[in-house]
Formats: structure tokens, sequence, C-alpha cells
């Protein structure tokens, strides 16, 4: 069995493979980003599983995924992530991944996955599958920071300061801050209107 492992953390990438290497009958070949393993497909021809990083340099995403599997439509890809979203196993397999591997899998475990899916079956943890739906973030989160949101969340309940810095464990003068700070980032003339540009938005 030929496997590909592109991840642009050497120490991930090289457990892994390493792993693979002492099963004897599994050649293990690696790249540290996209462009790295199309080079290598484009090379040494058509591997039984490539497994590309969610997260590494040129994969934008599953746009990366998309892209490998334009320009070798026989290749069999699969997602390899630490951190994305339970959602991404399965737009992944929709995007034409055979599979979804955590990094947080045991190695036996993660054996038995990579031979089924080089094999030709689909596969993404069940566990993945029974995960409750994630919400998708509002664009609004993103400006803020976790403690803004938690402040942004006390003014909608129509908190003052002074409760909001109670419930925080914070000083009053540092609750103020942070309102200052997150009207700005949401484009508020004051507490009130940031909360309403909250609820209107749905983020609470």
């Amino acid at each position: 069995m030929r496997v590909l492992i592109a991840d642009d953390h050497g120490m991930v990438r090289d457990t892994i493979a390493a792993f693979l290497a002492a099963e004897g009958d599994v050649q293990v070949v690696t790249a540290q980003d996209l462009d790295d393993a199309m080079s290598a497909v484009a090379d040494q021809g058509k591997f039984d599983l490539v497994l590309l990083d969610f997260n590494m340099p040129g994969m934008n995403g599953l746009a990366g995924l998309q892209k490998s599997i334009e320009e070798f439509p026989k290749q069999s890809f699969a997602i390899l992530s630490g951190s994305a979203p339970n959602r991404t196993a399965q737009e992944a397999v929709d995007a034409g991944a055979l599979g979804f591997l955590p990094k947080s899998m045991g190695a036996k475990s993660l054996l038995n996955a990579i031979r089924f899916m080089a094999s030709g079956e689909t596969y993404i943890p069940a566990d993945l599958l029974r995960a409750e739906p994630e919400t998708v973030d509002h664009p609004l989160k993103a400006k803020l920071s976790s403690r803004e949101l938690e402040v942004l969340n006390g003014l909608c309940r129509g908190l003052s300061n002074k409760e909001i810095a109670r419930e925080l464990d914070l000083q009053e003068v540092t609750i103020k801050l942070h309102v200052r700070t997150l009207c700005r980032k949401v484009e508020a003339k004051n507490r009130t209107h940031a909360a309403m540009i909250a609820k209107e938005a749905g983020l609470y």
C-alpha cells in the first residue's frame, strides 16, 4: 500500500508516517504543503491514498481538495485535520474526499481507517456523525475577542457595566473599555445600539 501524507506540521507528519511504515507493507511518502503533494502525485503516479491536512499552506479549506481532485481525478484523497469543525467531515466527503481523519485518532484506528479508504470505502468517524449540528459563526464574531463577546452578551441581557463586571470578575473600568472597543468594532453609536445590532444579527 502506498500512502502520501501531506502536512505542514513536521512532528505530526513524521509520527503518522513512522507508524504506517512500521506496519511493513505500507510505503509512505510525505509532503509539507499542497504544491509539494501535487508534485509527488505527478512524479510518482497514483497512490492508494493521499492524506491532505485541512489547514496546510495551499489548501484554503476544501478549495485545495477540489483543486486536487480536478487535477488528479483518478487519485483517492482524504482530509486530515486537528482543528476543522465537525461539519467539515461531511462537507469534505460531499466535495469528493474518501473520508476525514481527526488527528486525535488513536494510531491503530488511524491505520484501520487508512486501509479502509485505500480499499475504496468512505470513512468518517462515527462520533463526528453523531455530534450536535454546529452553528455557523456570524461575521460579527470574527471581529470581537472572546471577552468582548461576553461583554456584548451582558449588554444584550440589559446588564449594567457593574453587573457585567461582577459576573465576569473584572473591574468596572475594564468593562467600560471593552464596551467602547466593541462598539467601535461593530460600528455602534453606543451600548444600546451595539446590543440591538447583535440581536438583529441573531448573535444572541
